[in-house]
């Protein structure tokens, strides 16, 4: 894996008609960031090869609305990434990676905004990269690392959804 994409699933609703976390949906603004969020990381050059997803539905419809932007990009649903700590993140998509150049992570907090940290420290990132994501990890937001042939991340890059004031 030459290259990681941590995105956190678009804004959820609150509770589903189900009654469990597990079934909430998207909003239509977690629809619509989330699509954004793939356009720019698209237009950036940020494309997947294969994309992670865990099969909560608010991680579902994140990935259905920005998998235009990705048209090559293969889909793998993985069942661990519901609430995975950041280790288990990790470990997935290095499993994945071995294969490919891009992994893209399509999952939910606290594991990926642990991992987005771990990973800005790890590779040394400037303090003001790291100052917004150890307060918050906003839903549709994502982080890239690059990672050198010792496995060793590099800060690429946050991007955070646009949001009217």
């Amino acid at each position: 894996m030459d290259r990681l994409i941590l995105f956190r699933h678009g804004k959820a609703e609150h509770e589903s008609a189900s009654g469990e976390d597990f079934d909430r949906r998207l909003t239509p603004r977690g629809v619509r960031e989330s699509a954004e969020m793939g356009e720019t990381l698209a237009r950036l050059g940020l494309v997947p090869d294969v994309a992670l997803v865990s099969p909560a539905a608010r991680a579902l419809e994140t990935w259905a609305a920005a998998q235009p932007a990705f048209p090559k990009a293969l889909t793998q649903l993985e069942p661990e990434l519901y609430n995975a700590e950041a280790g288990a993140i990790l470990q997935a998509a290095e499993a994945v990676g071995r294969g490919c150049g891009v992994v893209m992570v399509v999952g939910h907090n606290p594991g990926l905004q642990e991992l987005t940290v771990r990973l800005l420290v790890e590779g040394s990132a400037p303090p003001s990269a790291m100052a917004r994501p150890m307060r918050q990890f906003p839903t549709a937001a994502a982080a890239v690392f690059l990672f050198d042939d010792n496995g060793r991340p590099a800060f690429d890059g946050l991007f955070f959804p646009e949001r009217g004031g």
